[in-house]
């Protein structure tokens, strides 16, 4: 026989249809975007991690100061791996400022994934990277200028071993604006100037590493074969990475995954809270029901019919709104979250893949926390007996006596207390829901002032202009130019991956660093604020290819927000490091140096290779920004709007009595509405702080994972923008409960009198 119950939920879901509907688009919506990431997201995970077969990507590169000779070359192949040439070169493009890092197209190492048009063919065509061509607007068919020759783009190409755009290892974000990778035929590349060529060599192991650690031992100890062999061949070491540690090849797939766990993290967070507000709903129908309640289960009715269904409801709308989210995810929003990774990295093409993880994370999960959630709230609701629901004495304890109020308080000040006191679990899943959406609008109005004030912070305390690093020491008549030693050590410390700490050899009166040295080193604030040292501390670092340490006595930190350096006196630097006296190998200056040849200049450092990793940022997520703050703002919006709505419902009978005595409706709402107004502000007075502090925390523990530094930095100006747009929202609330709170009749006084 059909279960008389079923007949109520067409009528419960018509009298309760703004509500349903609410929850229904934002639970739709929320699982429309994370199928939708959760399915572009897996596709392109799979398709890189099939890359590192499909296009043979290597173990590891090393660059040397010269040519190697066959014998070097079979010695280190003696260490079971192969080695294969990977030269290039750089050149500067014509009509835009940027770099374009050239290859022979190459065919048995790091192959090339053509996206776009036909590889080169000819001397004069060249297949640059797509993700460059995108954001320096160039396409298939055009020409680029290239020093002192004009080249056509042939096609667009993703390289395997660039699919972040990594100009060097020791950077602390990739540039894809004004740095490029692009390759060549063998007789184009070779028409390009030599004065940029770069000697490098990929590697590929003949029994690969089962996981890092492996590969972490098997990289030690062919670096220790590399440099003694190169020493004994004339030849020297300029450069090597392998591939567990090489960003440009690693980069995307850490991103990538990382992602994954955290938007499911995120939308079950959201289904917990969406959750919580059906169990508060649906306790409230309990409430205004208990006689109806009571009296079925005088008629035999067993508490599991009537847990199974109230449950009923709330399950169909989340398991409709999972159903057209991962329509919506797989068609429409698929196509957008893979353009949000397209946009950030130079991947291959990817082929949209059925995936039941993301399905599972995101119609079986919700539905099982949904049912678990609101299953516990009705299991212990129902247990009451039938006679006290038909008394409506729902309290678990008899309370003996209300809470005392201090009678010099005033009567509606009291009684906004006492609403506030009876909807306690509602305004706890508000500040809850306020909190989260918080988090959300900090991270999006919140990244651009951060990094405009990184990247005003870092261009207003350069040491000069320029910064040359040359290949050998050569003397120059520039205005104001001061020699410098440079290298690099990479840092030891347990709570942090090794990484490229530059270490400079400062003239004792220097005019563009003001540091008085003693017996020790100054390191920067950002080496002090990423790895917690202090004056007085002593820092331990290792020279990059060999086992050697050095320990030094830090003798103070010195304002220099753009690197993880090391300052220290340049005869202690040339002592140190056993260089001959007088040894420089680089210059400071605010004037460009002309009477240096190309070919001793190994690099030039200016403004704009420390403010990459704002404007790759912004380009990234720029477009992502206005999506938080909109999803932020919606989720604030819902929440408050059903939990407000609820408090409304649960007191209509005191509403409706209210009006009876002669209040209006505005005064009621300056009870009821009002109540929820303080806790609202309350929540976000707390949670603006926390979130600032939560946020701190996220990204000092995300920058422990990166070379370099990101300082947190919020201007007041955020919060005052986050408060304004959690008030106003509630403005937008307040006036629908005004609206509901004058529809409440007067007759509901007399419904359910006891």
């Amino acid at each position: 026989m059909r279960n008389p119950l079923n007949r109520r939920l067409p009528r419960e879901l018509k009298s309760e249809s703004g509500k349903y509907i609410v929850i229904f688009i934002f639970v739709c919506g929320m699982i429309a975007i994370v199928s939708g990431f959760l399915v572009a997201n897996d596709s392109m995970v799979t398709a890189y991690d099939e890359g590192f077969t499909k296009y043979n990507i290597e173990d590891g590169n090393f660059e040397l100061g010269a040519k190697a000779d066959d014998k070097l070359i079979e010695e280190l192949e003696k260490q079971n791996l192969t080695i294969y040439e990977n030269f290039y070169k750089e050149e500067k493009t014509g009509g835009f400022d940027s770099t374009l890092r050239i290859f022979i197209n190459r065919e048995k190492i790091n192959r090339v994934c053509l996206m776009d048009g036909r590889f080169p063919e000819s001397e004069n065509e060249i297949a640059i990277d797509r993700m460059y061509a995108d954001n320096n607007k160039l396409t298939t068919g055009e020409e680029i200028e290239l020093g002192s020759k004009t080249l056509k783009i042939s096609g667009l190409v993703a390289l395997s071993d660039y699919s972040a755009l990594y100009s060097s290892p020791s950077d602390l974000m990739f540039d894809a604006s004004k740095f490029g990778v692009s390759v060549m035929t063998r007789e184009g590349y070779d028409s390009i100037n030599d004065k940029n060529l770069h000697y490098s060599y990929s590697f590929k192991y003949d029994n690969p590493p089962g996981d890092d650690e492996e590969a972490k031992k098997m990289s030690d100890d062919f670096i220790d074969v590399l440099s003694e062999k190169a020493i004994e061949s004339m030849n020297y070491v300029t450069n090597y990475i392998p591939e567990y540690s090489n960003q440009a090849i690693i980069f995307t797939g850490d991103d990538l995954k990382g992602d994954n766990m955290a938007f499911t993290v995120f939308l079950y967070l959201v289904i917990a809270i969406i959750a919580f507000i059906f169990a508060i709903m649906t306790s409230n129908t309990i409430t205004k029901e208990a006689n109806v309640i009571g009296t079925l289960r005088a008629s035999g009715y067993s508490r599991g019919e009537l847990v199974r269904h109230y449950l009923t409801m709330p399950m169909i709308v989340v398991l409709i709104a999972a159903a057209v989210g991962n329509v919506l995810g797989y068609t429409c929003l698929k196509d957008y979250m893979a353009d949000a990774y397209y946009g950030s990295y130079s991947l291959p093409t990817y082929v949209t893949l059925w995936n039941a993880d993301a399905f599972i994370k995101t119609t079986a999960g919700p539905l099982i926390l949904m049912f678990i959630i609101n299953l516990a709230v009705l299991e212990d609701k129902l247990r009451l007996s039938p006679l006290k629901f038909i008394r409506r004495d729902l309290a678990r304890k008899t309370k003996k006596k209300a809470l005392h109020l201090n009678t010099k308080i005033p009567i509606l000040h009291r009684f906004r207390i006492r609403v506030i006191f009876q909807n306690i679990p509602n305004y706890i899943t508000i500040f809850t829901g306020v909190l989260l959406a918080n988090v959300i609008l900090l991270f999006g109005l919140g990244l651009d002032p951060l990094l405009t004030h990184y990247e005003h912070d870092i261009t207003s305390n350069m040491i000069c202009d320029y910064q040359y690093l040359l290949k050998a020491g050569q003397e120059t008549k520039t205005d104001g130019a001061e020699k410098f030693c440079a290298g690099a050590l990479d840092t030891v410390d347990i709570k942090h991956k090794s990484e490229t700490a530059s270490v400079y050899g400062i003239a004792a009166d220097s005019r563009y660093i003001d540091i008085d040295f003693k017996d020790g080193v100054y390191i920067t604030n950002a080496y002090s604020e990423k790895f917690g040292l202090h004056k007085g501390d002593t820092l331990k670092v290792k020279e990059k290819y060999s086992h050697d340490e050095y320990s030094f006595v830090i003798d103070g930190v010195y304002y220099y927000p753009s690197s993880i350096a090391i300052f220290m006196d340049q005869d202690k630097f040339n002592e140190t490091f056993d260089n001959e006296d007088g040894y420089f190998n680089g210059y400071f200056t605010d004037n460009e140096i002309t009477d240096i040849e190309d070919v001793y200049i190994a690099s030039k450092i200016t403004q704009d290779d420390f403010t990459k990793v704002s404007r790759q940022l912004e380009i990234s997520m720029g477009n992502m920004m206005t999506l938080f703050v909109g999803f932020g703002v919606i989720m604030f919006v819902l929440i408050i709007y059903l939990l407000s709505k609820i408090i409304i419902e649960k007191n209509a009978q005191s509403i409706s009595m209210t009006k009876i005595l002669g209040y209006k409706a505005s005064e009621i709402g300056g009870l009821y509405v009002l109540s929820t107004a303080l806790v609202v502000a309350a929540s976000l007075l707390i949670t603006i702080p926390v979130c600032n502090v939560l946020m701190d925390k996220l990204i000092t523990v995300a920058m422990s994972g990166y070379s370099g530094w990101l300082p947190y930095y919020v201007p007041f100006s955020v919060f005052v923008k986050m408060a304004a747009l959690g008030l106003g929202s509630y403005a937008v609330v307040a006036a629908l409960q005004y609206i509901k709170i004058g529809h409440i009749s007067k007759s509901d006084a007399l419904k359910n009198a006891e």
